[in-house]
């Protein structure tokens, strides 16, 4: 297992929508990514719109995109979720994150 830590931004005007859809995330969005190795998954998000992601993965972040990447749900959700984010135009959510080392953790 292996903890993961990422950073993506929330554009400030869709803060409330995005939080919103996710207090509302599809079942078979939330069954993928169990399907797929991604536990304990929670979003954390400044007022600003800067979000911080945590999930424990099998592998790595990596891994866990690419098997996303099989699962229809996802390319529908990030095609939803896409425009909420400061990303360049046409890319996926997923892969824009950035990846944060981590540098402790207390067991």
């Amino acid at each position: 297992m292996t903890r993961v830590g990422f950073l993506l931004k929330v554009k400030e005007e869709y803060i409330d929508e995005y939080k919103i859809h996710h207090k509302n995330v599809w079942s078979e969005m939330k069954n993928a990514l169990s399907r797929n190795g991604w536990k304990n998954y929670s979003l954390f998000m400044r007022p600003d719109g800067l979000l911080f992601g945590y999930f424990e993965a099998d592998k790595s972040l990596a891994d866990s995109i690419k098997r996303m990447d099989s699962e229809k749900v996802n390319t529908d959700w990030q095609e939803l979720m896409s425009p909420y984010f400061e990303i360049p135009e046409g890319s996926a959510p997923d892969q824009a994150m950035i990846e944060l080392e981590e540098v402790f953790h207390l067991d």
